[in-house]
């Protein structure tokens, strides 16, 4: 076999690699081709599912809150359309610093915000540089809403010009609204929603509250805080496709959101508004009134007024002021707003004075009294000497500008409001049971029957944020004394400086000594509701509630019924009896006779007349607390077979002076009475009572007007 020439070894090397190369490109291209085949065609629906998916944006759909309404049906608290605008937080990540904060300034000129709040809206709560309150506590997939309640040009504008608000979302949300029907406030009773904090979702998720998201506004007071739950309903999700650049090309899919239910409540709005106008006037009034003891006139700086079912315990009518706008928390409130709703210089508005303030009765105590005094001992017979004054240790207790009355009974006592009838009362006991000062445990019928009624401890009304009041007995004396002697013993033990007036010192002194001991002093300042005793103005209406259906006490009411969305009864609220008041056989019936006497001839006489009482009878007791530091207390608390009506006037005078002619005014509303005339059909509540029937709601949730709307 011949080899091939030297010349022609080279050449065949070479088409060899050729060949080689050829093949290896063939290989890749086969590769190439296979694998395009596999993505286009194999797998071309999945990855074209995938790409979908990114373009998809998933939305909070809120529901539409429940609404609240009156016992007739009118709508408290409804709902609204705002525009809303919000900022799609993946696509601002995609742009360069320059190109954000340009959109973000113009977004703000637009829209009337500051750059510099939407920044710190957009920040995750938790993260570095967060506002509390203002950070975003959502779902990071979630846009963020940055302003509220925006005109509808504006809104306009931002969706008619897409390509100059990139990462923009524009839609249509439903925010509270307060339709004011009589023009009631009941700011107090409805309370406010603010948006849900990041540990309140956090607890939500962990136990598996769904019905809450980032995006929720929650119950902060009143009602909207007490029936929450009920309220909120249930959100839905919409998914959207956008573009690139955020922009909303069209629905994907809906789930749709689940309304929240509505609350029928037991207040009726035309009392309300009676209650309302009447409180506001006579603070207006005292404040014009000259107080001939401090030299000045009445500062009358908040009153509260509580209208009650005398047999339910269900809530008419309630008004605490001062009061607050609660729509001034839609769309996010002002720190200026809010500082002035704690501010005490405004008098501390978002205290709701009827269930959170807490004041000394005065004479309005004196009905409890002498309940607790007829079950210890004393006859109805009884006759006491009502002297101008009492001298107790060293000191002179004396009667409302030193009247005297001699001898005279429980229920003249009542009439009269005599103040040294009741000292003798209180100071008997003591002497009886409790003149070893250092016995807490030493029996005080007096106390013991003021607890009977409710006192000291939370009615039950369903609204949060109530406050106990205080019955001043030996063991809270004890309690206070251990609390308080390290300071006042602290200035006692040390020289007096020019910073401590000789009153503080010397109650220094004595305090740190014996501020445990319980004193005739004590026993009878107790005894008239004054001394460090303090009730809510709910509490004293509960108690002349049991006086008046013989002894039942009641945790207060404001909630009817919850009605879900389609119109059926879910739950019916009853009332809930909490206690008793059990007392000798005709005590209540003599207590009632006498309070009748104290509107036809006692101290609520003058501001009665030519009412129709045989027709309409009314019971009453006035008070007027005094009050160290301050102007004394005005109180009436007043019932009939119906309803009990409570009106409270801090530093507003005389029970009768300040808050007669408004308690009055309420009883003429509740029975249509104009001059001496009584006339059921001007009644402020059809039928006199408030309805046992809900109101009458279609199939489609909605309410039918009430059969008979006032004028």
């Amino acid at each position: 076999m011949t080899s091939a020439p030297p010349a022609q070894q080279p050449a065949q090397k070479s088409r060899l690699r050729m060949i080689v190369l050829q093949a290896l490109v063939l290989s890749l291209f086969a590769t190439l081709f296979v694998r395009l085949y596999y993505l286009q065609v194999v797998s071309g629906d999945e990855y074209h599912a995938q790409a979908a998916a990114q373009s998809v944006r998933e939305i909070v759909v809120q529901p539409e809150r429940g609404l609240i309404v009156d016992a007739q049906g009118r709508p408290l608290v409804s709902n609204r359309t705002s525009w809303v605008v919000s900022l799609d937080r993946s696509v601002l990540d995609k742009m360069t610093d320059e190109v954000r904060g340009k959109l973000i300034k113009r977004l703000g000129r637009t829209v009337g915000e500051r750059s510099g709040r939407i920044e710190r809206q957009l920040a995750t709560c938790g993260d570095e540089g967060s506002v509390v309150g203002v950070c975003w506590n959502g779902s990071p997939f979630q846009p963020v809403p940055v302003a509220r309640d925006v005109k509808q040009n504006v809104a306009l504008r931002i969706l008619e010009q897409p390509e100059d608000f990139p990462a923009v979302l524009v839609d249509q949300q439903t925010v509270r609204s307060y339709p004011r029907p009589f023009g009631v406030n009941a700011a107090h009773v409805l309370g406010y929603l603010s948006p849900i904090t990041e540990e309140e979702y956090d607890a939500a998720q962990d136990g598996g509250d769904r019905s809450v998201n980032g995006a929720s506004a929650v119950g902060r007071a009143g009602v909207e805080k007490q029936y929450d739950r009920w309220l909120r309903g249930m959100p839905g999700y919409r998914s959207v496709a956008v573009d690139s650049m955020g922009r909303v090309l069209g629905d994907d899919g809906e789930v749709e959101s689940q309304p929240g239910d509505t609350l029928v409540t037991s207040i009726d709005a035309k009392v309300q508004g009676i209650v309302e106008d009447q409180l506001a006037g006579a603070i207006q009034t005292a404040r014009g009134e000259f107080d001939t003891v401090t030299g000045k006139n009445y500062v009358a700086d908040s009153g509260a007024a509580v209208v009650l079912e005398a047999d339910t315990g269900r809530v008419v009518a309630m008004a605490s002021q001062p009061t607050y706008d609660p729509g001034v928390w839609v769309g996010g409130i002002t720190k200026k707003q809010l500082s002035r709703l704690y501010s005490q210089k405004a008098g501390t508005p978002l205290l709701g004075r009827a269930t959170q303030g807490q004041f000394a009765p005065g004479s309005t105590w004196k009905a409890f009294m002498t309940a607790g005094a007829l079950t210890n001992g004393y006859p109805e017979d009884t006759s006491l000497n009502c002297s101008s004054s009492l001298r107790v240790g060293n000191r002179d207790f004396k009667n409302y500008e030193s009247g005297a009355y001699g001898y005279i009974s429980f229920a003249k006592a009542l009439e009269v409001s005599c103040n040294t009838f009741f000292y003798r009362v209180g100071l008997d006991f003591w002497r009886r049971y409790g003149s070893d000062v250092a016995d807490i445990n030493a029996r005080d019928p007096l106390v013991v029957a003021a607890k009977k009624f409710g006192f000291g401890r939370e009615t039950g009304v369903d609204l949060p944020g109530e406050a106990s009041g205080r019955i001043a007995d030996r063991k809270w004396k004890r309690a206070y004394f251990e609390s308080q002697k390290d300071y006042y013993c602290g200035i006692a033990n040390k020289p007096q400086d020019a910073d401590t007036s000789d009153f503080v010192y010397l109650f220094a002194k004595e305090f740190c000594v014996e501020g445990f001991a319980y004193r005739a002093g004590d026993a009878v300042n107790f005894a008239i509701g004054q001394g460090d005793t303090i009730v809510t103005p709910l509490q004293l209406a509960r108690g002349y509630a049991a006086v008046a259906n013989g002894g039942t006490l009641y945790a207060p009411r404001i909630g009817k019924a919850i009605v879900g969305s389609d119109g059926h009864v879910i739950r019916r609220i009853k009332p809930k009896k909490v206690g008793q008041v059990d007392v000798p056989p005709g005590v209540f019936g003599y207590i009632d006779e006498a309070l009748k006497g104290v509107t036809r001839q006692g101290s609520m006489a003058w501001r009665m007349g030519g009412f129709p009482l045989d027709e309409v009878s009314i019971r009453s007791k006035t008070g007027s607390a005094e009050v160290y530091g301050k102007q004394s207390t005005s109180w009436v608390a007043s019932y009939s077979d119906d309803y009990v009506v409570v009106m409270m006037v801090s530093q507003g005078g005389t029970g009768s002076g300040t808050s007669g002619p408004a308690i009055r005014a309420i009883w003429e509303g509740l029975y249509g009475i104009t001059g001496e005339e009584v006339r059921p059909a001007d009644a402020a509540i059809p039928g006199t009572r408030s309805p046992t029937e809900l109101p009458t709601f279609r199939r489609d949730g909605t309410i039918l007007p009430p059969a008979r709307e006032a004028k």
